[in-house]
C-alpha cells in the first residue's frame, strides 16, 4: 500500500495525478489539518510533524511513501530514514521530481512556495546540481489561504503581492502542492508566464518505482488529524467517481 503525507488538502492534487498512473494501487493518505498550515513553521517543527505523520501511516500498513508537502522536503533525511527505516527506493518526494523533469528545459525558472521551503534552500541547491540558477519566490499565507478556502480575491492578493517587481522568468514552478488548487489565479496574475505544476512528475516517478508491486483493489481511505468539510468537498470534487472513505484521528 501507498501511503501520503500532506498538511491537508494540498496533496490531493498529487493523489489525483498518481491515481492516472497508478489506477489499481491501494492508497492511504494522511491529512494533517490539526497543525495546518506548515509553511511558517521552522526546520525542527516540521521535523516533529512529519516523522509523527508517517508513523501514522506505517502504522497503517503503508509500505511506500510519497510526501507530497513541499515544507517538510527539508526535513526527510535528518528525520524519516532514522525513525521508521524506510528505504530511499520506497520514498518519493516532491522537489527530485520535479528538477529532473526540468533539468533540459531553456526557460528561466523561477519557484514560488511557502517560507518554510523557500527558506530551506532545497529548490535552489537541487536546480544548482543540475547547472541550473533559479529565482526564489515565497508567498506568504497563501497555502493556508487556500487550505481554509478563502475568497478568490484574497488568494488572488496573496499571489499579486509575492509577484510585484518580479518578471525575470519564463517558467513558474508550483513549488506547494496547495498551489494548483489556485491554478486559474496564477493564469490570472501571470498570463504570459508558463506554469509548471509538479504533480505529474511525482506521480510518473511513483508509477516507475512502485509499479507493479502495488497493484491492488484501487482502494482510497483518508486520515484526517482534524474534522474539515472543506477537505471533503474537495476530496468530492476531485475524485467524482471513485470510492473512498474518510476517518476523522481523535
Amino acid at each position: 500500500m501507498i501511503g501520503m503525507f500532506d498538511s491537508g488538502v494540498g496533496g490531493l492534487t498529487v493523489l489525483r495525478s498518481i491515481r492516472q498512473y497508478l489506477p489499481s494501487a491501494d492508497i492511504l493518505y494522511f491529512g494533517d489539518i490539526k497543525n495546518a498550515p506548515y509553511g511558517s513553521k521552522s526546520r525542527e517543527e516540521l521535523s516533529v510533524l512529519l516523522v509523527a505523520g508517517l508513523k501514522v501511516l506505517h502504522e497503517r500498513g503503508a509500505e511506500k511513501i510519497v510526501s507530497a508537502c513541499n515544507s517538510v522536503s527539508a526535513s526527510l533525511a535528518i528525520s524519516l530514514f532514522d525513525a521508521l527505516e524506510i528505504a530511499p527506493a520506497h520514498l518519493i518526494e516532491m522537489v527530485g521530481p520535479t528538477v529532473a523533469a526540468l533539468r533540459d528545459s531553456p526557460e528561466r525558472i523561477a519557484v514560488c512556495a511557502t517560507p518554510a521551503t523557500i527558506r530551506s534552500g532545497i529548490y535552489a541547491d537541487a536546480f544548482r546540481m543540475v547547472g541550473k540558477e533559479i529565482q526564489n519566490i515565497a508567498i506568504e499565507g497563501l497555502a493556508g489561504a487556500i487550505e481554509f478556502g478563502a475568497p478568490e480575491a484574497e488568494i488572488k492578493k496573496h499571489i499579486e503581492g509575492a509577484f510585484t517587481g518580479k518578471s525575470d522568468f519564463d517558467l513558474l514552478v508550483l513549488g506547494c502542492t496547495h498551489y494548483p488548487l489556485a491554478i486559474e489565479a496564477f493564469g490570472t496574475v501571470l498570463p504570459d508566464v508558463k506554469i509548471f505544476d509538479p504533480a505529474e512528475a511525482v506521480a510518473i516517478r511513483a508509477r516507475r518505482q512502485f509499479w507493479p508491486q502495488e497493484v491492488g483493489d484501487a482502494r482510497t481511505h483518508f486520515l484526517i488529524s482534524k474534522e474539515s468539510q472543506r477537505f471533503r468537498d474537495l476530496t468530492s470534487s476531485l475524485f467524482p467517481n471513485q470510492k473512498y472513505t474518510v476517518e476523522v484521528l481523535e
